[in-house]
């Protein structure tokens, strides 16, 4: 199977494939409203706004399996994240990307792009601190850590990055501009 034969639901329960996307270059991220990384939506909005055009697409997938961190509804969700960071790009409706209910699309992306670690950042250190005490051999499977964790598909469908929340927004701009 191909990136392109998955589908996702939106906040208002449509049908999303991914098929839409052919051609185009995919940001794939699980995010949160109440987390540390939060802000990265002001990042990802700027990449958005820059490079909608030119054919980037962000995939906002909201997920709670960290520390509850997304508690609200689909529509709370997209409120906050409207009002506050001005998003554009397309929101889908909350779901699991780990687990025995995560995403068939989350499953394939795991498969295409393990878990390669947090980086040397003083944020990476404490993710790594904190992940030990969660699950200690973290470093050896390709589950989603935390929120933020992207995916950038390219404009034919493979999987050809993964960053942690910890990555610098710079270097997943890079990343994107690249396959533009």
């Amino acid at each position: 199977m191909s990136f392109y034969d998955y589908s996702v639901t939106d906040r208002s329960g449509s049908e999303v494939s991914m098929k839409q996307f052919e051609g185009k270059v995919v940001l794939v991220v699980n995010t949160a409203t109440g987390c540390g990384f939060t802000p990265q939506y002001q990042d990802l909005e700027s990449l958005y706004e820059a490079h909608h055009a030119e054919g980037l697409e962000i995939l906002d997938i909201p997920c709670n399996q960290f520390a509850n961190q997304t508690p609200g509804t689909d529509e709370e969700i997209h409120e906050f994240c409207t009002l506050k960071y001005k998003t554009q790009f397309p929101q889908m409706h909350k779901s699991d990307v780990n687990g025995e209910n995560e995403l068939p699309l989350y499953t394939f992306l795991k498969s295409q792009k393990g878990f390669e670690g947090f980086g040397h950042s003083p944020k990476a250190m404490l993710m790594a601190t904190m992940l030990k005490g969660i699950d200690k051999n973290y470093k050896d499977n390709p589950a989603i850590k935390w929120n933020f964790t992207k995916f950038v598909v390219d404009r034919q469908g493979n999987v050809v990055a993964r960053f942690e929340p910890t990555a610098n927004m710079k270097d997943v701009a890079k990343c994107v501009e690249s396959l533009l």
